[in-house]
């Protein structure tokens, strides 16, 4: 029960952050919904190994290059989910650092 509780709130912080940045639109709250899905399994699995194969570029910018990966991987589900897009990379990079923003405010907030 706890995990649909976590996606429902990851849902409603991706339509806030959709709502926020232009160029990225969500068709539904059940669209969200499974974009939220999407990225817990995308940051479950795919993530952790890219970010280990990229390590040598994220130490040499002290870490900046994880936000491209973020970016990256946001453009990966709006491919693979329909009714959620981002018009591109640059609008996936600010929708990656706003969605992490409101994560942050949320978790602290609870």
């Amino acid at each position: 029960m706890k995990i649909i509780i976590n996606w429902v709130i990851a849902a409603i912080i991706i339509l806030v952050a959709a709502y926020l940045v232009p160029g990225v639109a969500v068709s539904s709250f059940w669209v969200a919904f499974v974009a939220a899905v999407v990225f817990g399994v995308v940051n479950a699995l795919i993530k952790p190994l890219v970010v280990i194969l990229t390590l040598p570029i994220n130490l040499i910018t002290l870490g900046l290059f994880t936000l491209v990966i973020n970016a990256l991987l946001a453009l990966l589900v709006a491919f693979v989910v329909p009714g959620f897009t981002i018009a591109g990379f640059w609008v996936a990079l600010i929708f990656g650092i706003i969605l992490t923003l409101i994560n942050w405010a949320v978790e602290r907030a609870f």
